[in-house]
């Protein structure tokens, strides 16, 4: 048997160059969209091949933009369901140009079929930026952050002042009645709760 302290480290290659995986999470208006935004725009001036993903069911602002809830948007690709990604990010047998920087924002409304396209692309030297709520109306784990939390190279968790106290907020206060675990919506629906003052939806 090798001794793994003299035996030799595999040579890294821009063919094998390993992926990353980076988490931003957060609960609303923490600035996790600002975050992603600053990241793809750093990017593209260092000349990268940048490609940003949203959800086709968020409209809240523009059918075909991320845009933050402070008015800053960036112009992205639009996805149905979560296993489109490998074929818009170039990462689909026979694609002719692969992305180094994939963005995926409202990784949220996606769910836990987000979990292996994510992973997927970093298998393939993709670095892989998703954004987030981590926790849903009732204070519960929101897939897919659970495993993605555990496979992410660097976990960047933002906050903001609770509405209620202006202590730190790590949850999302729903403000409208609805058993859905998803409802689309911004200010007038929902608004940031530090942990004392968060009341669990149904």
């Amino acid at each position: 048997m090798a001794n793994p302290l003299t035996h030799p480290a595999p040579t890294i290659s821009p063919a094998n160059t390993p992926g990353s995986l980076t988490v931003i999470c957060g609960p609303m208006f923490a600035g996790k969209s600002s975050e992603l935004l600053r990241r793809a725009i750093a990017a593209r001036v260092q000349g990268l091949d940048v490609r940003v993903f949203k959800p086709r069911r968020d409209t809240r602002y523009a059918d075909a933009a991320i845009v933050t809830h402070a008015g800053e948007s960036l112009a992205c690709i639009v996805i149905d369901v979560a296993g489109e990604l490998a074929e818009f990010a170039g990462q689909a047998p026979g694609a002719s140009a692969r992305s180094k920087l994939v963005l995926i924002d409202e990784a949220h409304f996606f769910g836990a079929d987000l979990v292996e396209p994510v992973l997927g692309l970093v298998r393939v030297g993709t670095s892989v930026v998703v954004a987030g709520l981590e926790t849903d109306h009732r204070g519960m784990p929101f897939e897919p952050f659970p495993r993605l939390l555990c496979e992410a190279n660097e976990v960047c968790k933002l906050s903001c002042p609770c509405s209620v106290c202006g202590h730190a907020a790590m949850y999302s206060q729903r403000l409208v009645d609805s058993t859905e675990r998803i409802v689309v919506g911004g200010a007038g629906k929902y608004e940031p709760r530090c942990r004392a003052c968060f009341v669990p939806g149904r």
